[in-house]
C-alpha cells in the first residue's frame, strides 16, 4: 500500500474545517504543502480560515456543505474534483455531541446527530471512492472518538454515532487496502479546543482535567501515526489501558464508568 510521504501537490478535503480539530487540521495540513479544501456549514468561519491559511502562505479553499445531506456532498466533491482535478485525502471530521441522559434525548435529535456524525461519513466516503479509484490510491481518515471505544454515561446517542464510525472505517479498511486506499480511524480523548473555556473547565469533574491534550499536539501527533499508515489511532496512546481494562474486567469498569457524572462538559460541534 502506497505511504503518504509527503502532502505536495496532494488535494485534501477537511470537514467540519471551521473549527476545533478540524480548523488545526486544515492548518497542519496546509503548512506541510497540502492543498485543503475546507469543508462546514459555517461560511464566515470558513472564509475567515482559508485566508488565515493563504496569508501563511498556504494553498485552500472554502466550501460550505452540510454533510448530512447527500446532495449537497456530492456537489461539492464535484466542484473540488472540477477545481483541482484529484482528490487524495479525506479527512472526516464533521460532528456534533451532547450530554443528555436517553430518557430526555428526543429521538429527532439523536436521528439528526446520527444523520451528521454517521452518514455524513458515509456520503463522503462514497463520494471520493470513485476518484481515489480511478487515481489508483487514496487515503482516508475518519473521526471516531474515544467514547467509540470505551461508552460513556449521558452520551449514548454521540456514542453510538462513534462506535458506527469505528465499525464502518475497520470494515471498509480490509475491502480497500487491496486497491491502494488506506481507511484509518482516530479516537480523540479530551483535547483543549476553544470549547473548553475557564468557566466549562471549573464546571468539570476534577479526574478529567489532567487528561486534556493541546490541540496542536494533538493534531500533530495524529497525522503523524496517520502518515505512517496505521489504521487505529488513539492518542494520547496511555488511554489504551482503559480499553483493555473494560475488555478484561467488563463489569468492574462498567462500575466505575457509570459513576462518571459529565454535566460540566460542552456540546461539541463541528
Amino acid at each position: 500500500m502506497a505511504k503518504l510521504e509527503n502532502y505536495q501537490d496532494r488535494v485534501v478535503i477537511v470537514t467540519g474545517a471551521s473549527s476545533g480539530i478540524g480548523r488545526e487540521l486544515a492548518r497542519q495540513l496546509a503548512a506541510r504543502g497540502a492543498t485543503v479544501a475546507l469543508v462546514a456549514r459555517r461560511t464566515d468561519r470558513l472564509d475567515e480560515e482559508v485566508s488565515a491559511i493563504r496569508s501563511a502562505g498556504g494553498k485552500a479553499s472554502a466550501h460550505p456543505c452540510d454533510v448530512s445531506d447527500r446532495t449537497a456532498v456530492n456537489r461539492v466533491c464535484q466542484a473540488v474534483l472540477k477545481l483541482y482535478g484529484r482528490i487524495d485525502v479525506l479527512v472526516n471530521n464533521a460532528g456534533y455531541g451532547r450530554h443528555v441522559l436517553f430518557k430526555d434525548h428526543e429521538v429527532e435529535d439523536i436521528e439528526r446527530m446520527m444523520q451528521t456524525n454517521y452518514m455524513g461519513v458515509v456520503y463522503w466516503m462514497k463520494a471520493v471512492l470513485q476518484p481515489m479509484r480511478d487515481r489508483g490510491e487514496g487515503f482516508i481518515l475518519n473521526f471516531s472518538s474515544f467514547a467509540g471505544v470505551v461508552s460513556q454515561p449521558d452520551e449514548s446517542a454521540y456514542c453510538a454515532t462513534k462506535f458506527a464510525i469505528a465499525g464502518l472505517s475497520e470494515s471498509v479498511s480490509y475491502e480497500l487496502r487491496p486497491l491502494n486506499i488506506q481507511v484509518s480511524t482516530a479516537y480523540p480523548v479530551l483535547v483543549k479546543t476553544e470549547l473548553f473555556t475557564n468557566e466549562v473547565m471549573a464546571r468539570m469533574p476534577k479526574e478529567s482535567l489532567n487528561g486534556f491534550m493541546d490541540v496542536g499536539d494533538f493534531v500533530k501527533q495524529t497525522l503523524h501515526e496517520f502518515e505512517k499508515g496505521q489504521i487505529n489511532i488513539l492518542i494520547p496512546k496511555r488511554y489504551a489501558w482503559v480499553q483493555k481494562l473494560k475488555a478484561l474486567f467488563p463489569t468492574m469498569m462498567g462500575n466505575k464508568i457509570s459513576a462518571v457524572k459529565l454535566e460540566g462538559l460542552p456540546d461539541v460541534t463541528s
